[in-house]
């Protein structure tokens, strides 16, 4: 595997998932400059997960009708348009419509970045890629908040959207010459109508579970969506049945490995997508750190993330996808439970190494899974197979953010003090058991599984002989 085809990949990825966050921290700055509300600026959070969800179903088959070369290039470009827009807003609706095109560069990198080295790797060097690329989709969210905090009181707050501009051209660059080609494939038309409903239905869900636990607009508004999401869901069932080549191939969820591997991996993230979200005010609003001292405490858990990349195939060699992604999510839940224990005297040291093995336990969990949905996939099913991983994994995220604001919401109305530090031990202890939950689809999964990206093979049990002979009587 040549090293440096992932790094290309992982680079744009970060750059994608860092700036999806970055943003949190100098709302108040940029609603300042483009005169509105740092509130009413959420929507330009909510338009891009809203675009990403839009757009990740037809990633798969833009891919393999155009080449995933070309589209991942593409999409770098369209994610530094959208940046550059970013940085020119002067209005909030000029805000929030740049990055809505951010988000369609966004949607075609990751699942793409994914698809071109599932198709350029040899499945015995597949872990060791996917660790290459996991990482920044686990550091990105963490980097963003400092990151963004810093430019924003040093610099000014286009810096963060402009910063993008030379690493982007750098990309699509060395994605140019390191990324092997792949030429498009002149198949079936487009599914129109699944792509309707499978966009309505993935960023009905997104936008309200964003509204819900980001209360922008009033809470109506985001079960009206939810539920508009739900039905599109429902009509896309008969339709991607009745469709010779459906936008997201369902029949592939009758393989069992995919099955499990994707399962587990939107149970996992129901409570890893809320960490982002609850470590920083965790220990903003009880701890009373600035922003950037958060920021640096949660950047720890990178440290662990960096650590996996190492020992990744190591473990799975020994264990095996089934004992290590069992062990991994009962571990990283109980890890996110900890979190609900630190106190403001918790010595920071122990903090540190707290999050660092949680970094460590999620990115070995996350590699195990994103290499599992591909194990026994071959090269035709490569690109469905991804935009469906890919679209759980957006509406599972964001369903961990709405269960987690969820909590905020409602448990200080029966503690009757606002947003205590019981409160947030409520919210810790209850998406770490959700991210635990991600063992089931695993308890029945072949010991074998995926044996020719781990390298494991478990030996079958020993009988004894003597209990084979017919009974003396």
């Amino acid at each position: 595997m040549k090293r440096s085809l992932p790094l290309v990949l992982a680079v744009a990825l970060f750059m994608e998932q860092m700036d999806s966050t970055v943003i949190s921290t100098s709302l108040p700055a940029i609603a300042r400059d483009i005169d509105t509300s740092p509130i009413a600026l959420k929507l330009a959070l909510t338009a891009y997960l809203v675009s990403v969800a839009i757009f990740i179903p037809v990633s798969g088959w833009m891919a393999d009708r155009y080449g995933a070369k070309n589209i991942f290039r593409s999409a770098i470009g369209v994610f530094v348009i959208g940046s550059i827009a970013c940085a020119f807003a002067g209005s909030l609706g000029a805000f929030v419509g740049a990055r809505f095109l951010q988000g369609m560069g966004g949607a075609m990198m990751t699942p793409v970045a994914r698809l071109v080295l599932v198709r350029a790797t040899s499945k015995s060097e597949l872990i060791n890629a996917m660790a290459l690329l996991t990482i920044p989709a686990l550091v990105g969210p963490l980097v963003g908040p400092p990151v963004g905090g810093f430019i924003t009181t040093y610099f000014t707050w286009h810096w963060i959207f402009l910063i993008n501009v030379p690493i982007g051209l750098a990309g699509i660059f060395f994605a140019g010459r390191i990324l092997p080609d792949m030429p498009g494939i002149k198949g079936e038309g487009i599914d129109t109508a699944g792509f309707v409903l499978a966009g309505l239905a993935a960023s009905g869900l997104v936008f309200g579970l964003s509204v819900v636990s980001l209360p922008v607009l009033p809470i109506w508004v985001g079960v009206a969506t939810i539920l508009v999401g739900l039905l599109a869901g429902l009509l896309y069932l008969p339709h991607a049945k009745r469709h010779p080549a459906p936008i997201l191939d369902l029949t592939l969820f009758r393989k069992p490995v995919f099955r499990r591997a994707v399962l587990g991996g939107t149970l996992f993230r129901f409570g890893i997508g809320a960490i982002p979200f609850l470590l920083p005010l965790f220990f903003q609003l009880v701890f009373k750190l600035t922003p950037f001292q958060s920021g640096l405490l949660t950047f720890a858990s990178a440290g662990g993330a960096l650590m996996m990349k190492f020992l990744a195939p190591t473990l799975l060699r020994w264990f095996g996808f089934q004992m290590v992604l069992i062990a991994t999510a009962l571990i990283g839940g109980a890890l996110i439970i900890a979190n609900g224990f630190f106190t403001p005297d918790t010595p920071h040291l122990v903090i540190i190494v707290v999050l660092v093995a949680a970094g460590f336990f999620r990115s070995l969990f996350f590699t195990s899974a994103n290499a599992l949905v591909f194990a026994e996939i071959d090269g035709k099913e490569a690109g469905p197979a991804t935009a469906i991983s890919a679209a759980s994994q957006q509406i599972s995220i964001a369903i961990g953010v709405a269960i987690a604001g969820a909590i905020l919401e409602v448990a200080p109305i029966f503690n009757g003090a606002p947003l205590s530090h019981q409160t947030f031990a409520v919210a810790f202890t209850v998406v770490g058991l959700l991210a635990m939950l991600a063992i089931l689809p695993f308890l029945r999964l072949d010991r074998n599984a995926g044996s020719d990206v781990s390298g494991h093979r478990a030996q079958p049990p020993v009988r004894d002989p003597l209990a084979q002979q017919p009974p003396v009587v």
